[in-house]
């Protein structure tokens, strides 16, 4: 199953999630971004603001694989990940 994740680190308070998908995304108290919902990730709307976030601190990530979010890559497979093309497998 898969979950979204805002690094906290990361987020900058854009809120350009917010405004692509409010369904999923809002900001907290501190201005940052936050997963509101887990159902139905893997949207269109999902996709775009993860895409558009411009610091990449939004990751769709296998729910099971802890340890894909301690590293560079938040991605459980790069699939959805805006660095893919400079991921090392």
């Amino acid at each position: 199953m898969k979950k979204l994740v805002v690094k906290d680190d990361v987020c900058i308070g854009c809120g350009a999630c917010v405004a692509i998908d409010a369904l999923h995304f809002d900001l907290n108290e501190n201005g940052l971004s936050s997963v509101i919902s887990n159902e139905n990730v893997e949207t269109g709307e999902v996709i775009t603001a993860i895409n558009t976030c411009p610091v990449n601190a939004i990751k769709l990530v296998d729910e099971n694989n802890e340890d894909s979010q301690k590293d560079g890559c938040a991605c459980d497979n790069c699939e959805h990940c805006a660095h893919h093309e400079n991921h090392e497998a």
